[in-house]
């Protein structure tokens, strides 16, 4: 005859391992010798059930990382590139009176408005695919509101910090140096 495995759950008002020896011998006298093994707190048994979860969470959350980490490192190299390009131009509207602030303000303007376009849709495009993205998200609901202003926010301070540096770059270019051939 086979027998199955028999759990028990007891509460306590003090740490569960402490009492771990004392509920392990009464346990045993009860069973008339037979082993008792296995003993885990409650918070062992959820950690151990969620662990997965868990570690996929974590998994999405550094690679979530790496990828705005990118996408601020890939605005602020085209923006710098876009300033290069336009060095002349940027040199030119100096010259005729521009001032610095005024070019910062034109490089800030022209990044961010196709940043804000990008996030836009992509907000557009994961409220579309929310019934999709339901399977692989974990504790959130799919149409968290918080995570979907936050999300937007992170992004939005991602591309200004990635406009911002060469904005500044642009705002020192002396026209002078940017006129000659």
């Amino acid at each position: 005859m086979v027998r199955l495995p028999t759990s028990w759950m007891i509460r306590t008002r003090t740490e569960p391992h402490s009492l771990a020896p004392a509920i392990a011998g009464e346990l045993q006298r009860a069973a008339r010798g037979l082993p008792v093994t296995g003993i885990r707190s409650m918070d062992e048994i959820v950690a151990r059930s969620t662990a997965q979860q868990d570690f996929n969470m974590a998994l999405m959350l550094i690679f979530g990382g790496a990828a705005l980490l990118l996408a601020a490192i890939g605005i602020y190299g085209l923006m710098a590139f876009a300033v290069e390009q336009r060095r002349q131009e940027i040199g030119i509207r100096m010259a005729l009176g521009a001032g610095a602030g005024d070019v910062r303000r034109m490089v800030i303007w022209q990044g961010m408005r196709l940043a804000l376009a990008g996030i836009a849709i992509g907000v557009a495009a994961s409220f579309g695919l929310t019934r999709v993205m339901t399977s692989f998200l974990y504790g959130v609901p799919s149409r968290d509101p918080l995570v979907f202003a936050a999300v937007p926010l992170v992004l939005s301070m991602a591309a200004l910090f990635g406009v911002w540096l060469p904005a500044r770059r642009a705002g020192r270019i002396d026209p002078v140096e940017a006129l000659r051939p």
